[in-house]
């Protein structure tokens, strides 16, 4: 095929969305540009391309070896920070396409999200928004990945859309429905931050069920009568209740948002109050997420005060160069953190110790 015949491919697809999409959704032919113009793809949307770089950058593939809440398991089916993003991007698209929304803007968004997080789950993250000198936020330093940190300090390059989905998808600790810091501009942004929430705590049952800490039965009565005891049930009843209550996006109402319905809202803060009290500061899960919160500050503060090893280390990897402490740290997998905890862990190498502000709870479990 001619390269101009090419040029059209982009285009019929910009045309079926213009035609397809609801008149609230984010258009690829619109979209607010990158921080750096490039060329546009003859074949591919510019949210489309988002998704691909995303998709097959290095920190995309480290997230295979960064755990959600069970730090190395003993088991083959536990969910890991990869699978949960996976998980958020089919619940997320589902969700779109229902509502008519840009289901690659959607899934861009999902699939970098977490690309910041650090190892060891929310424990890990804990321990370096001690220790890093601005705090650390996981949705923050995903956005540090794929402007700064990728292609050699070159960033991916995204578009404005997709940036701001994945700087604000944290939600505040008191609700799914709240916001961190604030809400995303685009509506698929806002699907993500509620889908986020849907993965998770529906895969966190699954996961506590099959460690043993709790049964379905434990589960609040009023979360088995109105979303139903399978892993399918529940989250088949909360895309439902997203989609119906939101369905003036589908519709194109002006000001209509993604939503849930204030009873499923209420039925979805039970699981995550249930999830924090039986769950999450179980004595088990705090006895591990104590240790591997030792573990990170420990390499920070060994790296803190050898900064010539540390400037070696970087400098041994070209891809670094653009790298600080705390991206160090944060870019570690568990299974890497934990074997060079190992290694240096001796009398000789103990670090100093460092005033550090106490251990907050700053995003979403």
């Amino acid at each position: 095929m001619p390269e101009a015949e090419l040029d059209t491919v982009r285009a019929r697809t910009e045309r079926e969305e213009r035609d397809r999409l609801s008149p609230l959704a984010a258009l690829s032919a619109e979209t607010s540009g990158r921080l750096r113009p490039e060329a546009p793809s003859p074949l591919r949307t510019e949210f489309a391309r988002d998704r691909d770089r995303i998709l097959h950058c290095k920190a995309f593939r480290r997230l295979k070896d960064k755990t959600q809440v069970f730090f190395s398991p003993e088991g083959d089916h536990y969910r890991t920070r990869l699978t949960h993003t996976l998980e958020v991007a089919q619940i997320a698209r589902t969700i779109s396409r229902a509502l008519r929304l840009n289901e690659d803007l959607t899934e861009a968004v999902a699939l970098g999200h977490d690309l910041g997080h650090a190892p060891f789950g929310h424990a890990g993250e804990q321990a370096l928004d001690r220790l890093c000198p601005d705090g650390f936020v996981h949705s923050r330093q995903s956005l540090r990945v794929v402007d700064v940190l990728e292609r050699e300090g070159a960033g991916l390059n995204l578009t404005g859309e997709v940036r701001d989905g994945i700087a604000h998808h944290s939600k505040h600790i008191e609700s799914v429905s709240q916001s961190l810091v604030k809400a995303a501009d685009t509506l698929e942004g806002s699907v993500v931050q509620l889908c986020d929430a849907i993965a998770y705590l529906n895969a966190d049952i699954d996961d506590a069920v099959r460690a043993g800490l709790v049964t379905l039965d434990d589960l609040p009565s009023s979360v088995i009568r109105r979303l139903g005891r399978t892993h399918s049930e529940r989250i088949g009843a909360m895309v439902s209740g997203v989609v119906s209550h939101s369905w003036g996006v589908a519709e194109g109402k002006p000001g209509a948002t993604v939503s849930m319905a204030p009873e499923l809202l209420e039925i979805t803060d039970d699981v995550r109050r249930f999830m924090f009290e039986r769950v999450y500061r179980h004595p088990d899960v705090e006895r591990e997420a104590a240790h591997t919160r030792s573990v990170v500050a420990y390499l920070y503060e060994y790296f803190d005060s050898r900064p010539d090893e540390l400037r070696s280390r970087l400098e041994a990897d070209e891809s670094a160069s653009e790298w600080t402490l705390c991206d160090f740290v944060s870019g570690m997998t568990d299974g890497y953190a934990s074997a060079l905890y190992a290694r240096l862990h001796t009398p000789q190498n103990e670090p100093r110790r460092m005033d550090a502000r106490p251990y907050t709870s700053q995003g979403e479990q």
